[in-house]
């Protein structure tokens, strides 16, 4: 949702979700007018049923007299409810059907079979931790599919630190996959001795507190825990959380910056002390400060003796390695120590020399390593561990959980359901229809009754007067079936919608019919024998009782049951998105057993629910057969005479059936009450408070808005919620148009919070944002953000083509998408597929690297042509010699714009036009990057100083720029 509103694209996104709903639509109206006939057609069969056998009883000469004819109708309206479920028996049987059917294909789906073998070390010296002998490496499993990565040799020795590089889409973040045994198609052996640890480019981060995921299953140490905290520069962070390390994190880690969530990560991996680890690119996503403190402490020192396996785009950690692995187009080109491949490889040159030129210039400064004493950890870790409490509880959770409502839902989400599409209407009409439908019920009845021993009126006036009166009726109810399914409402996506689209008018529908049929039984009853009222008042009072207190009980399991489902849907989405770190750590058996604790925690309301049911109908029954011996009491004493039993018949046939409409009514009472929580719970979502608007026609901008691109930023101050801390506190600055602006600062210093406030993702507290004279906040969001271009930190794609996911507005001929491709330098990969721009793109980008997916964003930047264009962290994912010519790109392209970027890399920032630096959500310094590097006690100037300064335990040559 994020990428839809910084690209302005929720509009098109939700006509396309309106299509679906459509089209969904139209599969709902055949079921409910399917149903809607079912249901007219088997409540309607008492009436026309008896008709039919009557006649037929009349033309055959079989005698008729009242026993016989109302216990037939006694009987027919005892099963008249069971009958009418018969459809609904049949489509249950289907829909399971389908349902089996589903998990049938996905059980019989083929299985990751790995193939790599993994050995335990059992204290024993091995010569080699991991070892590859691959002719091919492929992500298809059939014959066809061409190999990813071709003739792999490696073999890692216990103990080395082996760095991987190469270019974007070089299959770099494939090889460690074929080493956690990811990639199903390996023609060769793949063999990791050793516990593993795996670190992914893409965080994944549970839902839970910040211990629950640095932990992951494994007991608590606290001296191992904080030495890990301080190792992986989590102290701070942790000490800004109101609960600590308890404070909990949202879904996907939302309320972490990018940085954290990977140290986050680090820290999970740390901590299981594992043999090997593998860290896809860790780095690139913190400042360069954390960096160097990430890679000293955490890579040399607190790996030191362990395997490592880290790919990295940042050359200046590169001397610090045992070996080098130089990929290229899927294959390893060289294999080497950094000295050797610096003094025979030109691959690895032009890889060193691309670093050095997005530097610009050839100032030279040489590090000396003796001069560089290591710090006492022992110091840190005591400092760390004197800290306050991490658990102890000093504000308010950053997540909030799942709202339930408690208690009566009311009338309110009645009358908000019934307000849609004439509802009102619709109800109105379809609950006269049900009393005339029984009246007309109960006068062919009592037409029966009193004319049955009746020798005046013939046998085919009888049968022709009931016949009448009942095909009548059942032509009356007919309407009933477009009425009961023009009621809808809402268009969301869950099972509350589903309730709502497929089961709601129905379950109101019988609700209603059955309560109805309740009470002109009761009606009936008092009507032909009128003491049985002594029994009838208090049996209602009795039902009402009880029906309140079940009602109770059940609407509180309904809700139960909701909450504890979406627990189930987050914990499985979160389970698949980490399914690799999942199993590299081998807990696949975990994850599993909280998933079926959670399918129990779900399923236990269901029980309760039935076990509440039969409670209820056992009363209910019990109420039942006294009105049913209070009546037969009655006849016997207000001496019904001999021609009166017809009567009798009428009176035992209404009684018997009350069983079977007084259970039914108030199971559909509750069931029509649960129904109306997914209303409530729907209610909910549609009433959180919205954006401002999208578009203010009163005062809307010029289209060639802004046509300078000069940015005002005037006391800003930001937080995210009310009562909760400012993250940017009272920043003032001013972004001459065109001029080219880098944001620096730690990691969670608010320089994301920075962006989201320009693109107002958040809203000011205080202070303004002017753009050429323009106060964004006074036109709407609409307007604002599709006038600016951004190149988001998480890139994201969607399920679709090439094509689509550059311009799915489709603005832009292929000539356009062709040219902007070759900027971004995924020409060559898209001409390389069959398809090509209509080559498929899988779910969050899967099949493509994390890099080109960032090209992609590049690439809509490109079509865009805003005069404003901001990029956050965008070349973190991709090499340096890609990030030389996307800079030059970026310069060429959106010279005349101005151009505002946040970025780690300082060499990004460095032919910047100006430099503002961020600490703390403070504005300390704002001015010329060469400027800012002479003063003394420059933040960016230590910055850049400690960038430059990452491969201090190696003594080496660093190439250094200051303009």
């Amino acid at each position: 949702m994020k990428i839809l509103k910084l690209y302005a694209w929720e509009t098109h996104f939700k006509n396309v979700v309106d299509g679906l709903r459509k089209e969904e639509f139209q599969w709902i109206s055949g079921v409910l007018w399917q149903k809607g006939y079912h249901m007219v057609l088997f409540w309607s069969s008492p009436v026309v049923v008896p008709a039919i056998t009557f006649w037929a009883c009349y033309l055959l000469g079989i005698p008729v007299s009242a026993s016989s004819v109302f216990t037939f109708l006694a009987c027919l309206r005892i099963v008249q409810e069971p009958i009418r479920l018969i459809p609904d028996v049949a489509g249950v049987f289907i829909e399971a059907k389908v349902s089996l059917d589903r998990i049938v294909k996905f059980l019989e789906a083929p299985e990751l079979r790995s193939s790599i073998t993994r050995q335990k070390l059992n204290g024993e010296e091995l010569d080699q931790s991991i070892l590859i002998r691959a002719t091919e490496i492929s992500w298809g499993t059939d014959s066809s599919s061409k190999a990813t990565l071709r003739n792999i040799n490696v073999v890692v020795k216990p103990g080395e630190k082996v760095a991987i590089c190469g270019e974007v889409g070089s299959g770099k973040s494939t090889l460690l996959s074929a080493v956690l045994g990811e990639v199903p198609k390996i023609s060769g052996i793949v063999h990791v001795f050793g516990k593993i640890a795996y670190v992914s480019q893409t965080a994944w981060i549970q839902t839970g507190t910040i211990q629950e995921n640095i932990l992951f299953g494994a007991a608590m140490e606290p001296g191992r825990y904080q030495e890990v905290l301080e190792r992986c520069s989590l102290v701070k962070d942790i000490e800004i959380f109101p609960f600590g390390d308890l404070t909990e994190i949202g879904e996907r880690g939302v309320n972490l910056s990018g940085g954290q969530k990977q140290r986050v990560q680090l820290a999970r991996a740390l901590y299981q002390d594992a043999d090997v680890y593998l860290l896809d690119d860790p780095f690139s996503a913190v400042d360069a400060q954390t960096a160097t403190s990430l890679f000293n402490d955490y890579v040399i020192g607190a790996l030191s003796g362990k395997t490592v396996l880290l790919v990295t785009h940042q050359i200046d950690f590169l001397p610090a390695f045992n070996s080098i692995l130089l990929m290229s187009g899927g294959e390893i080109i060289r294999s080497d120590t950094y000295s050797q491949l610096m003094a025979s490889s030109q691959e690895f040159q032009d890889l060193v020399n691309a670093h050095k030129n997005t530097a610009g210039s050839d100032t030279q400064v040489e590090y000396d390593s003796s001069k560089r004493a290591e710090t006492s950890k022992t110091e840190e870790i005591q400092k760390v561990r004197s800290i306050k409490k991490l658990g102890t509880p000093s504000g308010d959770q950053l997540i909030k959980r799942e709202e339930k409502e408690s208690g009566d839902t009311g009338s309110k989400p009645y009358i908000q359901y019934l307000s849609q599409r004439k509802g009102f209407l619709y109800f109105s009409l379809g609950s006269i229809v049900h009393v005339i439908f029984i009246v007309g019920q109960v006068i062919q009845s009592y037409w029966l009754a009193a004319n049955i021993q009746n020798s005046d009126v013939s046998r085919v006036t009888l049968f022709t007067v009931y016949s009448v009166i009942g095909c009548g009726v059942a032509v009356f109810f007919t309407p009933s079936i477009s009425l009961h399914s023009s009621i809808r409402i809402l268009s969301r996506v869950s099972s509350d919608l589903s309730v709502t689209d497929l089961e709601m008018a129905f379950r109101l529908t019988i609700a209603v019919g059955t309560t109805m049929n309740t009470y002109f039984n009761f009606a009936v009853l008092a009507f032909l024998t009128w003491p049985v009222l002594f029994a009838i008042i208090p049996m209602i009072y009795l039902n009402i009782l009880l029906q309140r207190y079940y009602f109770a009980s059940a609407k509180e399991l309904t809700r139960i049951n909701g909450t504890s489902k979406s627990s189930v849907a987050s914990h499985l989405a979160e389970s698949i998105a980490g399914a690799t770190t999942i199993r590299a750590f081998g807990e696949e058996a975990r994850f599993f057993s909280k998933y079926l604790d959670l399918i129990d925690r779900n399923a236990s309301p269901y029980f309760h629910s039935f076990t509440s049911d039969e409670w209820l109908i056992q009363r209910l029954e019990l109420l039942c057969a006294i009105v049913l011996s209070s009546s037969t009491l009655a006849i016997i004493l207000l001496h019904f005479s001999s021609s009166a039993s017809g009567f009798i018949g009428m009176e035992l046939s209404y009684g018997l059936s009350l069983n079977v409409f007084l259970v039914f009514s108030a199971q559909y009472q509750c069931s029509l009450s649960n129904s109306i929580i997914s209303v409530e719970r729907l209610e909910q979502y549609m009433h959180i408070p919205s954006e401002a608007p999208e578009v203010i026609e009163t005062n809307r901008p010029n289209p060639s808005w802004p046509a300078v691109g000069k940015v005002e930023i005037c006391n800003l101050k930001v937080r995210y919620r009310p009562n909760a801390p400012l993250v940017l506190k009272g920043i003032t600055c001013t972004i001459e148009g065109r001029h080219k602006i880098g944001i620096v600062g730690r990691t969670g210093s608010g320089k994301t919070t920075f962006i989201s406030a320009l693109f107002r993702l958040v809203e000011p507290t205080e202070g303004k944002i002017v753009i050429d004279g323009l106060d964004i906040s006074t036109i709407g969001l609409h307007d604002v953000r599709s006038h600016f271009a951004v190149i988001p930190q998480d890139p994201t794609l969607f399920v679709g083509s090439v094509r689509y996911n550059l311009d799915p507005l489709l603005k832009h001929t292929d000539q356009e998408i062709w040219e902007v491709l070759e900027k971004c330098h995924l020409r060559e990969a898209i001409q390389e597929k069959e398809e090509g721009l209509n080559s498929s793109v899988a779910q969050d980008g899967s099949n493509w690297s994390m890099g080109q997916r960032q090209l992609f964003c590049l690439g809509r930047a490109l079509l865009k042509r805003s005069r404003i264009l901001v990029l956050d962290e965008a070349t973190a994912s991709i090499d340096n010699a890609t990030d030389s010519i996307l800079q030059k790109t970026i310069r060429s392209e959106f010279a005349d714009c101005t151009v505002i970027t946040v970025a780690h890399r300082i060499p990004t920032v460095m032919d910047c036009t100006m430099v503002l630096a961020i600490s703390d959500g403070i504005l300390v310094e704002y001015d010329e990057p060469l400027k800012l590097m002479n003063e003394e006690g420059s933040l960016f100037g230590q910055l850049v100083r400690e960038y430059w300064s990452r491969t201090a335990k190696q003594p080496c040559l660093v190439i250094l720029a200051y303009g």
